[in-house]
């Protein structure tokens, strides 16, 4: 279970992922073709969605600009500019869905995180690496995932410490839609789920329930 704070614009739903073998073994690549402008899917963005992500996430004081912009956005950029290229199954099928919803989706390792789970902004002063370079990202008044450790993931770069690899076999993905697109974030959802049962994956809902 996920407990979440109150907000009036998030709508965010999550699932657990377990693959049957370990992802160095699964095989992604019907996800690859998905990875392009052009291929053949069933939602897609346009600027009033980037609009609504962006004020989803001004909602707790963040400014989603520049290098701080929504993770969809960035995989929007990377396409147009041919540098997206296939990472694991899990994580291409994760970029999939973002892509073409035009909603942020973190995926996350569950043999690297601990309970208990929620979901609040990010403190002043709180940051945490997000990439094997050491880079770190200020969170403060950003939406994030909180584990038992701390923040791990948020709808602009997760982190570092619970990051997917070849020996992953269990995920927790979390995606974050807002209210102002009713019925995106199921969508976004259920067709997440379908591209992970396509490549043998089994998932299941988690329950977010606001406290």
């Amino acid at each position: 279970m996920i407990s979440l704070m109150q907000h009036p614009l998030l709508d965010v739903l999550a699932f657990e992922t377990v693959f049957p073998q370990s992802l160095a073994e699964t095989d992604g690549t019907p996800m690859t073709a998905l990875l392009s402008l052009t291929a053949d899917v069933p939602i897609h963005c346009d600027d009033a969605v980037r609009t609504a992500v962006r004020d989803l996430l001004r909602h707790t004081g963040y400014k989603p600009t520049g290098r701080a912009k929504p993770a969809s956005e960035y995989l929007l950029r990377a396409v147009t500019e041919a540098k997206l290229g296939t990472i694991n199954a899990a994580v291409d099928a994760c970029n999939v869905a973002s892509l073409h919803s035009g909603l942020p989706i973190s995926v996350v390792d569950l043999s690297k995180a601990n309970a208990p789970f929620s979901i609040r902004p990010g403190n002043e002063g709180e940051q945490y690496v997000f990439n094997a370079g050491g880079q770190s990202i200020d969170i403060a008044g950003l939406l994030c995932l909180v584990d038992g450790e701390g923040p791990t993931a948020n709808p602009v770069k997760d982190a570092q410490r619970t990051k997917t690899n070849g020996e992953t076999r269990r995920t927790l993905s979390v995606v974050w839609g807002t209210k102002a697109l009713p019925g995106r974030t199921r969508a976004t959802f259920d067709w997440y789920r379908q591209l992970l049962h396509s490549m043998n994956a089994v998932t299941t809902e988690i329950s977010v329930s606001t406290h």
